[in-house]
């Protein structure tokens, strides 16, 4: 990591977790969290469960956010979530173009890049996945995904607009799998992004920019990630339903 950049430690609850779960579990995180101050933190819950966890959170250093969001204003889009739900709900961050939402609702790198306008507009601060299917890292197409998923998903958006997204890496293939791109790896893909970044924004806000890693992050594999030098935080799934876990990874920013 950069010392520039203050990691995010982003924990992405997905379709997991009721209303008394998620209270405990938000309670949990807050405690075992409460004295870590070398990483930005926060939690991700499904929608339904947002009101509640911000209020075990508030007044906290713990942030939270939406899982997805609507590239629309209003209307009628049944089952959508909007920023203005969001935001007052006390939302700062909102992830955009995760795999599963890529893979299971057919989400493209146009809509990827249409919502990561809209929560900018709104002042929330987008987490806007990429990444590549195992077909894709066998065939030696990685490069080529990830190009399309930046230039695309990014594209158009100002110098001052980009300067306030933060971008996850995952590979499709290390996710739930128990499998973890190596540290070199992840590297590797990493350096790539921050290049297309100076390309597309210059290096200020290439240099900037966060880039956290998500694929099957653990305890035991954070630290060694988290030491490469484009490496600068983690979107945590599976570990993250576990206080004691999350804080462990936490603590490897550290």
């Amino acid at each position: 990591m950069d010392e520039r950049r203050k990691p995010l430690i982003a924990g992405n609850w997905k379709m997991n977790l009721d209303l008394a779960g998620a209270t405990t579990l938000a309670r949990e995180v807050l405690q075992r969290t409460a004295r870590m101050r070398t990483a930005d933190i926060c939690v991700l819950p499904a929608s339904p469960l947002i009101q509640a966890v911000a209020k075990v959170l508030e007044g906290s250093a713990v942030g939270f956010g939406g899982q997805d969001i609507s590239p629309e204003e209003e209307g009628a889009f049944t089952g959508d979530i909007n920023a203005r739900m969001l935001l007052s709900l006390g939302c700062q961050y909102v992830c955009i173009g995760h795999s599963e939402r890529r893979e299971f609702h057919l989400e493209t790198d146009e809509s990827v890049r249409a919502k990561t306008g809209r929560a900018l507009a709104s002042g929330l601060i987008p987490i806007v996945c990429v990444g590549e299917r195992l077909a894709e890292r066998d065939s030696g197409a990685t490069f080529q995904r990830i190009e399309r998923q930046i230039t695309v998903g990014l594209g158009g958006l100002s110098s001052e607009e980009m300067a306030r997204v933060v971008v996850a890496y995952e590979p499709v293939w290390a996710i739930g799998t128990g499998r973890t791109a190596t540290p070199a790896q992840a590297e590797e893909v990493h350096e790539y992004i921050r290049k297309l970044l100076a390309g597309m924004f210059g290096e200020v806000i290439a240099s900037r920019t966060r880039i956290l890693y998500g694929g099957s992050v653990k305890p035991g594999n954070a630290r060694e990630l988290m030491g490469q030098k484009d490496v600068d935080g983690a979107l945590v799934g599976g570990a993250s339903l576990s206080a004691e876990s999350f804080a462990g990874i936490v603590e490897c920013t550290g």
